[in-house]
C-alpha cells in the first residue's frame, strides 16, 4: 500500500508555525488554527507573511519534511531542509553525467520526448472534445508541428540542438494556448508567456501552479538522494534547481496546464480573484489561491496506471516515481531513463 504524502499550504497572513508534540501547529494571535501530525506531511509551503519557529524547522528537517517560503503571489524565496538523503555515489554519478555532453543529451532527449508528447496530447484532447471550435484548425496545425518536433529528437542531435527543438515546440504550443480557453474569454486570455511578473490572469495562474509543481519535484529528487540543482536540459545557474525544472517538464502540460484550463473553463475561478499591482504584475487574492490549492491537491489524489511500471498510483506520486526511475538509470539498474508519457 502506498501512502500519499500531502503538502501543507499556509496562506493565512500573520500565521506562525510551531512544534506541538509530534505535530505541526498553525497559529495566529496565539490561537491554534490547525494541527497536523508530522508523519502525514511530505512538505510545507508558506505564502507571504508566515513565520516558523526554529524548533519546528529542526523538527521538519529531522523528519524529511522540506519547508518552502514564497511571496504572497507565489515567487520562490527560500527552502529549509534537513540532511541530504541518499548516498554520495549516486550524486557523483549524477555530476559525471551532467558534465558529459553525450550522456546529458541522452537524458535530455527522453525528457523532451515526454514534454512534447504530453503537450500534443493536451491539444489532441481539446480537439476531441471540441472538434468544430473556432480555433480547431490552429490546434490541428500545432499538433502536427509538435509531432514533427518529436521526430526531430534523433540520437545524433547534440544537447544544444535538443534545447532548440524544445524552444520550437514550446513556441508552437503556447501560440495556440489561447484556443484551449473556452470560457470567460474577457478575463482569461493568453497572448504570450510572461513570468516575472506575470502580466495577465492566465500567466499568473500558470506561474502559481508551476511553483507548486516545482516544490513537489524538488522534494521528490531530494527523497531519492539526487541533487535538485544539477540538471541536464537546464544548465547550472546559482540558486536554480535545474534538475527539478527538468523533471517538471514531463508534468507541466499534464498537471499544471490542464488544471489551469479546467479551473477557467469550468468557471471554478473568476477574474475578480486577480488584481494588477503598481508594477503591472497580476496576482491572485487569498480566496483564489485557496481555490487553486484545493484543486491542485484534489488532482494529485486522482489515480492512474503508471505507463512504465504498470502499477496503479496517484498523480501526486508521479514526481517521486520518476525521480526514483532516474536514480535507477544513473545507478545503471536501467539502460535508459523512462520518462512519463500521459495517455
Amino acid at each position: 500500500m502506498k501512502r500519499h504524502q500531502n503538502t501543507l499550504y499556509v496562506t493565512t497572513q500573520g500565521a506562525y508555525l510551531a512544534k506541538d508534540g509530534e505535530a505541526v501547529a498553525v497559529q495566529q494571535n496565539k490561537e491554534t488554527l490547525l494541527r497536523v501530525p508530522i508523519h502525514t506531511l511530505g512538505g510545507i509551503v508558506c505564502f507571504g507573511q508566515v513565520g516558523a519557529s526554529p524548533f519546528l524547522l529542526g523538527f521538519c528537517g529531522e523528519r524529511g519534511v522540506a519547508v518552502s517560503f514564497l511571496t504572497e503571489n507565489g515567487r520562490f524565496l527560500a527552502r529549509v531542509q534537513g540532511p541530504v538523503s541518499g548516498n554520495v555515489l549516486l550524486r557523483r554519478e549524477q555530476y559525471r553525467r551532467a558534465d558529459d555532453e553525450a550522456a546529458t543529451a541522452v537524458i535530455t532527449r527522453a525528457i523532451l520526448a515526454a514534454k512534447i508528447a504530453n503537450s500534443r496530447t493536451v491539444i489532441q484532447r481539446a480537439l476531441r472534445d471540441r472538434p468544430a471550435s473556432a480555433g480547431a484548425e490552429s490546434l490541428r496545425r500545432a499538433a502536427v508541428i509538435l509531432g514533427q518536433q518529436l521526430d526531430s529528437l534523433r540520437p545524433e542531435v547534440p544537447v544544444d540542438g535538443l534545447r532548440g527543438i524544445e524552444g520550437n515546440a514550446a513556441r508552437a504550443y503556447f501560440e495556440v494556448f489561447d484556443e484551449l480557453i473556452a470560457q470567460q474569454k474577457t478575463d482569461f486570455f493568453f497572448r504570450e508567456r510572461s513570468r516575472r511578473p506575470p502580466l495577465d490572469n492566465v500567466n499568473a495562474l500558470l506561474s502559481f501552479l508551476y511553483t507548486l509543481l516545482r516544490h513537489d519535484c524538488e522534494s521528490a529528487l531530494e527523497s531519492v538522494g539526487l541533487d535538485p540543482a544539477v540538471g541536464f536540459l537546464h544548465r547550472d545557474r546559482p540558486g536554480r534547481p535545474s534538475l527539478a525544472l527538468d523533471l517538471m517538464e514531463e508534468f507541466r502540460a499534464v498537471l499544471a496546464d490542464r488544471l489551469a484550463l479546467s479551473l477557467i473553463n469550468l468557471q471554478q475561478i473568476r477574474g475578480a480573484g486577480f488584481t494588477r499591482g503598481e508594477t503591472g504584475g497580476v496576482v491572485m487574492d487569498d480566496a483564489a489561491r485557496k481555490t487553486v490549492l484545493v484543486a491542485y491537491q484534489k488532482r494529485k489524489q486522482e489515480e492512474i496506471v503508471h505507463p512504465f511500471l504498470g502499477e496503479k498510483t496517484t498523480i501526486g506520486l508521479l514526481p517521486h516515481l520518476q525521480a526514483a526511475l532516474l536514480a535507477r538509470h544513473l545507478r545503471a539498474d536501467l539502460d535508459g531513463y523512462p520518462p512519463f508519457f500521459w495517455k
